[in-house]
């Protein structure tokens, strides 16, 4: 398995900088949040982008995935919504990353059924485009579809191989979800892995890999055992959580936890 960490750890940090810590603390690559308080984000021009992707060619680090923040099962029209998947999806071909995450977002004023149509009409209109681009969309497990047999209800009436499944290995714990059955529903549609640490489910600040009660043994071991040989990024959210300790210094630690778990595992 390969090791990322997200820009979510490191808010607004120049892509340089996020290029020389990746190296120094030998990451394989790196998952782009893409916002405008951020470096890389939708409106950056033709010339930008190409000079984004020449920096992480140079450098020898790939750029996983361009995480937005749109929501495919929101209530509104499909229009603005699909725009949306496809301005990432341009932007991931034209920085050279594979995926683009999105979130289901459901609204408590629909049903469970609404959200899953809704979700699952937008997403099969955007895998043709995804298909033209070359990149996949991955949806989350994340919100009102935490779980992975939440997710599962989505991807199985989409049914298309462009759009696939981010598993966020915290939501699904905290669905309730173990992380063999997590594994279960999502593997036929798994793109990769996010990775982090929590000391509990009434307080999700981020903490250094290892040192909360995350389940990140069982989901390696799982992951390895059935040979799966994917992306493992970290996604410290250091942006929602301002006291949490700085990533910087935690990088190199967490990859030596990451590392040491793939060796057991093996």
């Amino acid at each position: 398995m390969k090791l990322a960490f997200s820009t979510l750890g490191v808010p607004g940090l120049p892509m340089a900088d996020v290029l020389r810590l990746a190296t120094a603390h030998g990451y394989h690559g790196v998952e782009l949040r893409a916002h405008p308080e951020e470096p890389v984000h939708t409106g950056l021009t033709p010339a930008e982008r190409a000079d984004v992707a020449a920096e992480f060619k140079a450098a020898g680090i790939e750029i996983l995935s361009v995480a937005g923040y749109l929501k495919v099962a929101a209530p509104g029209e499909d229009e603005a919504v699909i725009a949306e998947i496809r301005a990432l999806l341009t932007l991931a071909r034209d920085l050279g990353a594979p995926y683009i995450r999105v979130f289901p977002g459901g609204s408590p004023d629909q049903t469970p059924e609404e959200a899953d149509a809704t979700a699952a009409r937008r997403l099969g209109t955007a895998a043709e485009h995804a298909t033209d681009a070359g990149v996949r969309i991955l949806l989350e497990t994340h919100d009102s579809h935490r779980t992975g047999a939440d997710a599962m209800r989505i991807l199985g009436l989409v049914g298309h191989r462009q759009v696939g499944a981010l598993w966020d290995v915290m939501h699904t714990w905290l669905g309730g979800e173990q992380p063999v059955e997590s594994h279960a529903a999502l593997s036929p549609h798994l793109g990769y892995v996010q990775v982090k640490d929590i000391a509990s489910a009434e307080d999700t600040t981020p903490l250094p890999l290892g040192e909360g009660i995350l389940p990140l043994a069982d989901c390696v071991e799982i992951l390895s055992r059935h040979g799966w040989d994917g992306w493992l990024c970290w996604e410290y959210e250091k942006r929602w959580y301002e006291k949490a300790a700085p990533l910087p210094d935690l990088l190199t630690p967490g990859r030596a936890h990451l590392s040491r778990l793939l060796n057991d595992s093996a």
